[in-house]
């Protein structure tokens, strides 16, 4: 197998760095979505967990290859991503597995009155356990050099609302904030212990759970309830506890698929915000990359060369990672050359 140089990946990863870092010089970064012949990736089941270790696996020589004849920025590492009930789970939830679509949890609790029953689990919860033997293999086949790619990592707010009858939770942010902090200062505990461990594991640099960038340092979550609440409860309730995790880490990156532009202004409160993927239709990306040119790096889904040229000429400050999809070798070499092109090379 045809691997890059150690040269071309340390390269890569500067740039990555000096991106995050918001250092001068590195303004865009390309990347060219393309694989060869695409395996499904097995659903995230226990029952196909050495499916999926096989695919990660597959997966990360794959990325090694294309680093070698496609020199964009991406960089290979090993996918541990699962679903969005891992933490819901460990606090007892029951999961749903759907026969063709990814699992989702259950809630646990339907009132106010049940908050205080539920208990902080350990790191030696068994659906914890299994993600760590899960990347504890990947990373010894691969060495510690290679990156590892987060498990999908919600808000503690959001991992609150799984847990809690969703329908209840809404009422109680208004009726019951006291439970409502009670219940994600719990999430926000299993999920500080969880991931100083996972960095103190895998290293405090690794690719974020979505989408797949290097985090120098830091951590990634996802932030969808805040579609839903007033800009005066998600600085109440939200950005408290998103605030403790960007200090505690050293920074945060958020994704965020909710219509969720009403939360932009509050979105600049949070410190260190590294990188921000909203995926929303056209028009609220292109007023994103003009409202956070200024305060973040981001990566709003781009995939037209069209929306490449509007960035160039409408937000010309703004620093974001462009991504476009290729379907053959051939195009996605040629899309790389058209995005240096306009974007002024390297």
């Amino acid at each position: 197998m045809t691997t890059p140089s150690d040269h071309e990946v340390a390269a890569r990863v500067r740039r990555w760095q000096d991106f995050m870092s918001g250092a001068p010089g590195v303004q865009h970064l390309l990347i060219i979505r393309y694989a060869d012949q695409p395996q499904p990736k097995p659903w995230p089941r226990p029952e196909n967990d050495a499916a999926r270790l096989e695919w990660a696996w597959n997966n990360y020589l794959d990325q090694l290859q294309r680093m070698f004849w496609l020199a964009d920025d991406s960089l290979a590492y090993l996918d541990c991503l699962g679903g969005t009930e891992l933490f819901a789970q460990a606090f007892g939830c029951p999961v749903h597995y759907p026969d063709n679509g990814m699992p989702f949890a259950r809630p646990l609790i339907h009132s106010a009155a049940e908050v205080s029953r539920i208990k902080v689990p350990t790191l030696d919860a068994p659906v914890l356990a299994r993600q760590f033997k899960f990347a504890d293999e990947l990373r010894r086949r691969a060495g510690p050099q290679a990156f590892v790619r987060t498990v999908d990592v919600q808000s503690p707010m959001d991992i609150a609302a799984l847990i809690w009858e969703k329908n209840d939770f809404y009422l109680a942010l208004m009726d019951s904030p006291q439970a409502v902090r009670e219940l994600s200062a719990k999430v926000l505990e299993l999920l500080t212990t969880f991931l100083d461990e996972w960095f103190s594991r895998y290293g405090r640099q690794h690719v974020a759970h979505y989408p797949d960038y290097l985090m120098p340092r830091g951590l990634t979550l996802s932030e969808d309830e805040i579609g839903v609440v007033s800009p005066e409860l998600f600085v109440d309730l939200f950005l408290p506890e998103l605030i403790t995790l960007s200090t505690h880490f050293g920074g945060i990156g958020i994704h965020c698929c909710a219509h969720s532009r009403h939360q932009w202004d509050n979105l600049l409160k949070i410190p260190d915000l590294r990188l921000l993927n909203l995926v929303r239709p056209l028009d609220q990306r292109h007023q994103a990359y003009q409202h956070f040119a200024a305060h973040t790096q981001q990566w709003n889904d781009i995939s037209t060369m069209a929306e490449v040229q509007w960035l160039i000429d409408h937000a010309p400050t703004a620093r974001a990672v462009l991504e476009v999809v290729a379907h053959s070798r051939d195009e996605a070499c040629q899309l790389l050359e058209s995005l240096q092109t306009l974007t002024g090379g390297r």
